[in-house]
């Protein structure tokens, strides 16, 4: 692709060009931003490059060759790249069939241009030059490629359907959410459909977690940066946390994580082997700087709620906590419609805190729990946080792609640093083991991808309005459809009526883009009668029923899962 760029659009630059999870990219810095509409030329120049064949061909060359090839070619950013190359690494080219394109690439390569045989350029968009606003804006090429057609075509089914899906528009066509350039970007605003969504998942959450035997408690947003250096933050973290308030000559910081509070908490005095496991829940509002190239919608912000918990227990309880946590997690995903996920035991990272042996240990354990609860699982070697190893779970939504949400870590040194203690059994004092786990992830991205799961189309328990009566003459039906609406918000559920202008047929197709899940269309067979006809929003129509009928089969359908 990058051969066939800069055969079309001379003068254009070369970036970095990796594989991601759904293909691949590459980033350009052309004499003009490329559009959707540049990407079919670069297709065909593709094919032509294909059917020219030849072999893809690996090349070491010491740093003083590959200065002077990029600097004569005027690649400028493979230079910069090239500075960034540790002294002693290898610094391989690849060049393919007759071509005179050249490019800087760890590797490896397939063989054979002859084994590329299908693939499609997606996209097009913006990127900042190392994902830093203050670098220049490059176009990025999406691209994706499989091994048979008929994969491909299917991998671009997908991604058609979830363009129909995506969040972002689906939260303003619903009117969920929006996020407005005058407040900034990453930073939600929650419009009163959304809210009312949101409402019913955190107390869903809540009540769940006090039926678990947790403890819920509140926080500040901001504390004393001491905080955040008897945590390990500033020294490790400090590039995502925003940058502190003068108050009164102390420096004051935004929090990025709950967990410290949490074991300030812990510490307010002395506890007793008695009180443990100790399990203090939080849906907790937290700041990280993230740089606005990676924002996305509410997948990825800088303003974000963790359903936050940490729950301190003895060494000889962390089995259990483990197994209880991973149980309570996968339940609570299942109660959303979330039943097929792949976990990651993520290890020590190169930025750590804690002895090795300390992580050897909490590695183990981790492992030991996914093993003994029959759940496989993948290595992602140095994924870890910097205070522990954690499980991640990727969940799979209706259409089979991936979202990172739950996440479950064990700690035993944050416990060490605030010198958290208990007294055991035996009258001496110990160091409490310490776990760290978030069910959702985040509340803005997991409500992102029940947006995109659902298509918008919320179950009955989350939708924001349940039904929606449609009476066909607002003069003639209206004094039913009140009554109608009354008795369905005095049964609990969230109806409202549509008294526009508009003719049925204009307001049921709206009532369908707003993906209520019941319209109660009523006319005068219905007042007569003193019936509805429901229709749900996938348009089947439901045969007349009495009222009470009807909103007793509603309440049970919008039961909140146990």
């Amino acid at each position: 692709m990058a051969d066939a760029v800069t055969r079309l659009f001379p003068g254009t630059k070369v970036t970095i060009g990796p594989a991601i999870e759904t293909g691949f990219y590459y980033d350009f810095d052309p004499p003009r931003p490329f559009t959707d509409e540049d990407l079919p030329a670069i297709e065909a120049e593709m094919q032509k490059i294909i059917a020219a064949g030849g072999q893809f061909r690996r090349e070491e060359v010491g740093r003083d060759q590959a200065e002077k090839l990029f600097g004569g070619m005027g690649e400028t950013y493979k230079l910069e790249i090239l500075s960034g190359i540790a002294g002693d690494a290898p610094i391989s080219l690849y060049r393919h069939g007759d071509s005179k394109f050249v490019d800087l690439c760890r590797g490896p390569h397939v063989g054979d241009l002859s084994e590329i045989k299908a693939f499609k350029l997606t996209s097009v968009a913006g990127a900042y030059w190392r994902g830093d606003e203050r670098n220049p804006m490059l176009s990025r090429i999406y691209g994706t490629a499989f091994a048979a057609k008929a994969d491909l075509d299917a991998h671009l089914k997908m991604i058609e359907e979830a363009k129909k899906r995506d969040h972002r528009k689906l939260g303003q066509q619903l009117e969920l959410f929006t996020i407005d350039p005058k407040i900034g970007p990453g930073l939600v605003l929650w419009l009163p459909k959304g809210g009312l969504v949101r409402y019913h998942i955190e107390e869903f959450m809540r009540r769940t977690l006090l039926d678990s035997g947790y403890e819920l408690v509140f926080t500040p947003h901001v504390s004393r940066d001491e905080l955040w250096r008897i945590s390990g933050h500033l020294e490790n973290y400090k590039e995502n946390m925003f940058s502190g308030l003068d108050i009164e000559g102390q420096t004051y910081l935004v929090k990025p994580m709950n967990c410290p509070f949490h074991c300030t908490i812990f510490g307010t005095r002395l506890r007793s082997y008695r009180e443990l496991p100790l399990r203090l829940a939080e849906l907790g509002t937290v700041y990280r700087y993230e740089r606005s190239g990676v924002l996305g919608g509410l997948l990825r912000v800088r303003g974000f709620t963790q359903d936050d918990a940490h729950l301190f227990c003895r060494r000889e309880q962390q089995e259990e906590e483990l197994t209880r946590t991973l149980s309570l997690c996968l339940r609570i995903l299942r109660a959303f419609g979330f039943s097929d996920y792949k976990l990651f035991l993520a290890t020590r990272p190169e930025k750590s805190v804690g002895a090795p042996e300390l992580w050897a240990e909490s590695e183990a354990a981790l492992a030991l729990a996914l093993e003994k609860n029959g759940l496989p699982f993948e290595y992602d070697h140095g994924g870890g946080a910097f205070y522990g190893p954690k499980i991640d779970l990727k969940l799979r939504d209706a259409i089979g792609r991936e979202w990172q949400c739950s996440t479950i870590q064990l700690d035993y040194n944050l416990p060490e640093r605030f010198e958290l203690e208990y007294v055991g059994p035996d009258g001496q004092r110990h160091r409490p083991v310490m776990i760290h786990r978030a069910f959702f992830g985040s509340v803005e991205r997991f409500f992102g991808v029940l947006i995109e799961h659902y298509a918008g189309a919320f179950p009955l328990w989350l939708a924001p309005v349940q039904a929606r009566v449609l009476p066909v003459s607002e003069e003639k039906h209206r004094g039913f459809a009140d009554e109608v609406v009354a008795a369905l918000k005095a049964a609990g559920l969230r109806a409202e009526a549509d008294y526009s202008n508009e003719k049925l047929g204009a307001r049921i197709r709206d009532a369908q883009l707003q993906k209520i899940p019941y319209m109660i269309v009523l006319g005068d067979k219905e007042v007569e009668a003193r019936t509805v006809s429901p229709r749900s929003r996938d348009g089947k129509q439901h045969e007349p029923q009495k009222l009470e009928d009807f909103i007793s089969r509603l309440r049970q359908e919008a039961q909140v899962p146990a």
